[in-house]
């Protein structure tokens, strides 16, 4: 092997000085182990409290006792793992409850769960698409869906960020016959702002273009029983594909995507990721299972939800501070340069607030921010307080002129 030329050893080295520089300067902060989780608002690490801005449990749920119970349940029932995959001797009732309990909160005929959110994306995408097909994507997507167009060898096409004028002229010139899908977030995970789903969903009838949209940050946080973005919008029915995650707002693991029952029976039988995975642990399922039940049980917390983003949001506005264009829960906080978040992330954890910097090349360079979350659980005197301490760090490091 000719080190000069081995580009893989390259780009290990290179990540490598990277974080040792950040970890020599105390500006390295991903994978902290978290010792506990207290009340959905508060962690230890390192023996410290932190209030925890940076936590995808939307609504709280993480602890919740009815789902705790549930786990524990499906634990003494089934144990802790399965026999294998779904299709041969994996499937449990628990799986087939769960999927008919995403069914009926999506409004669709069935649903089909997946290990992760990922692979879910990954899945249902290289399924339903292939060479001489069209898919079009919106740039700032999450990964996996654009990991999963590539997967599929159609066409891949990309409009800028929320662009539905440049959507539609691409759908206007792709051939009339051939398939097309758009996919899109329906809450972008780095800007917290959504997608425009009343013109989105008629550009799609126009076009006779499949839609899909991916509702991991919107499960939970959209319409008044946190259903999503359709009874956010009041279009029931508009959305061809519902694919979603059972890890953020709902405190389990997976992904699922719900539609038309001959959709998701071609998907039970035809998708990869499906069909050559391990189902989802017992207690994990049961876990999601309850979570959803919780969720139009407590619709409160739906509320609450959207009342701490809007306080958190409008408190740092009034302090100078650039959140985008978030309408959500996903606060981003502008620092510009990465060193910057860095150094912005250093100074709040500092001072117990837990939050994380999102840099290049995870967003355009200039555009580093924190990427602070709210959730139900925060109280208001916790949120006032990491306003005023990631303000100060603002203005101590030069964000705020």
């Amino acid at each position: 092997m000719n080190n000069s030329t081995d580009m893989i050893q390259k780009r290990i080295d290179a990540f490598t000085d990277r974080i040792n520089g950040l970890k020599v300067n105390d500006l390295y902060f991903y994978n902290q182990p978290v010792e506990e989780i207290l009340g959905g608002s508060k962690v230890t690490i390192g023996g410290k409290t932190m209030d925890m801005f940076a936590s995808y449990s939307y609504l709280g749920l993480v602890g919740h006792p009815r789902i705790n119970k549930a786990a524990q349940n499906a634990i003494a029932k089934y144990g802790t793992g399965t026999h294998g995959v779904r299709t041969l001797a994996g499937s449990l009732v628990i799986h087939k409850e769960l999927e008919e309990t995403l069914a009926h909160y999506k409004h669709t005929d069935d649903a089909l769960t997946f290990s992760s959110g990922y692979v879910t994306n990954l899945s249902v995408i290289s399924t339903l698409v292939a060479r001489g097909d069209i898919v079009f994507c919106d740039k700032l997507n999450h990964a996996s869906i654009y990991d999963g167009c590539l997967l599929s060898h159609a066409k891949f096409e990309r409009f800028e960020h929320n662009n539905l004028v440049e959507l539609e002229a691409q759908l206007n010139s792709a051939p009339s016959k051939s398939t097309k899908l758009v996919i899109v977030d329906a809450v972008f995970s780095m800007d917290g702002d959504l997608i425009d789903l009343p013109a989105l969903s008629a550009i799609c009838k126009k076009y006779h273009a499949w839609l899909m949209v991916d509702e991991a940050h919107s499960l939970g946080v959209l319409g008044k029983s946190g259903s999503g973005i359709e009874e956010h919008y009041n279009l029931p029915g508009v959305i061809d594909i519902k694919m979603g995650t059972l890890s953020k707002t709902i405190p389990s693991v997976g992904g699922y995507v719900a539609g038309n029952k001959d959709l998701i029976n071609y998907l039970r039988h035809a998708a990869r990721g499906y069909i050559f995975s391990a189902a989802l642990p017992p207690a994990q399922a049961a876990a999601a299972n309850e979570a959803i039940h919780v969720i139009l049980d407590e619709t409160w917390r739906v509320k609450k939800l959207s009342e701490n983003a809007n306080h958190f949001i409008r408190g740092l506005k009034q302090n100078g501070m650039d959140t985008m264009s978030t309408e959500t829960a996903i606060v981003p906080v502008l620092c510009g340069e990465d060193d910057i978040a860095f150094a912005m992330t250093r100074e709040a954890q500092h001072k117990n607030i837990f939050v994380l910097p999102v840099v290049s090349p995870a967003v355009p360079k200039g555009l580093a921010r924190l990427r602070a979350t709210v959730t139900a659980a925060h109280e208001i005197d916790a949120i006032d307080n990491a306003v005023n301490i990631i303000s100060e760090s603002a203005q101590q490091l030069g964000v705020l002129k």
